[in-house]
């Protein structure tokens, strides 16, 4: 039947057209298509408001880093400087000692982050493959570690360094606190790094084990040469959160080594020193220059996540905490 036919019969009986079947399916159609319009707006809509809401401080710190004061009192400048200078940088860089205090930082990281990929991954590996005694109870604990805020036993934690193992022996600003809690397993962030090994060591086939374990090996042998090769995803996960953590971490620092030169404590302090040795009270000048230590610090973070992004992903997929 041709088009001009369909109009025509149309025209003549509408109400047989409108309870046609054809007539149905073409609403559900357009209905349907239109509800899926509708939700697309308002998801883009929604994260559109949340990528605003998250980035603009990140804009804001970046325009403010580079902007010269005199574009401050200009009304048609907004977020784009227009005399770009390079000045809160380089006093950031000068009252923060960057680079020394940069080593620094990546050095005692690094090191606590790889502490915590050993202690964590061993724990994880035991609580997915072995059943013991309360094996549920203890791992339970260490989900409520992750629960738990840390300020809620602060005073605890500090007396407990102090006087270490109840002696006269003082840890407090010492680093081995922090090595010594990252070694026990109970260190920043640590139930959360052996939550992501458990989940990823039960995730893989067992026959990989009993193949180890037909050649002989045991189950510390099996873990280091067998587990740990399949878990670099996950490995790559923990060494990220802990490093980022441990590189932004005031609480610790401040409690247990607060006179250690680490990122986060010159961070809090640049304003303070650079209003001091240049005699500047003008809190936005100051606000520019810790703007522009934010930007120094942050900058770091940002290019190991981007070199690392695919396996950062690809282990929080395997550990099943994404979203």
């Amino acid at each position: 039947m041709s088009a001009f036919s369909k109009l025509r019969n149309i025209a003549r009986d509408p109400k047989e057209w409108v309870n046609s079947p054809s007539f149905n399916n073409n609403v559900q159609k357009w209905t349907g298509k239109s509800r899926n319009f509708i939700m697309n707006i308002v998801i883009a809509i929604i994260l559109l408001g949340v990528c605003y809401i998250i980035l603009s401080p990140i804009f804001g710190i970046v325009s403010r880093a580079f902007m010269n004061p005199a574009d401050l009192a200009n009304p048609m400048v907004f977020l784009v400087p227009v005399n770009f200078t390079l000045d809160h940088v380089r006093f950031a860089i000068q009252y923060m000692n960057f680079w020394n205090t940069l080593l620094i930082t990546l050095a005692f990281a690094l090191g606590l982050s790889a502490l915590h990929v050993i202690i964590c991954s061993l724990v994880g590996y035991g609580f997915a493959r072995f059943k013991f005694p309360y094996s549920n109870a203890l791992f339970a604990l260490c989900i409520v570690t992750i629960v738990v805020p840390v300020h809620a036993y602060m005073v605890p934690l500090f007396v407990s360094f102090r006087w270490f193992l109840g002696t006269n022996l003082n840890l407090i600003d010492n680093p081995l606190s922090i090595v010594l809690l990252t070694a026990t397993g109970v260190g920043l962030g640590s139930g959360l790094y052996i939550y992501i090994f458990r989940q990823f060591f039960r995730g893989l086939p067992k026959e990989i084990e009993e193949a180890a374990l037909i050649d002989g090996a045991g189950p510390l042998r099996t873990y280091a040469q067998v587990m740990l090769p399949n878990a670099i995803p996950a490995m790559v996960t923990v060494l990220l959160f802990a490093f980022v953590w441990h590189y932004n971490d005031t609480f610790y620092t401040s409690m247990l080594i607060p006179r250690t030169n680490l990122m986060s404590t010159m961070m809090m302090s640049v304003g303070f020193t650079f209003s001091n040795r240049e005699d500047i009270n003008n809190p936005i000048l100051i606000q520019m220059v810790v703007f522009g230590g934010v930007l120094l610090v942050i900058t770091p973070i940002l290019t190991i996540y981007l070199i690392l992004q695919r396996f950062f992903v690809e282990g929080l997929e395997r550990s099943g905490i994404v979203g």
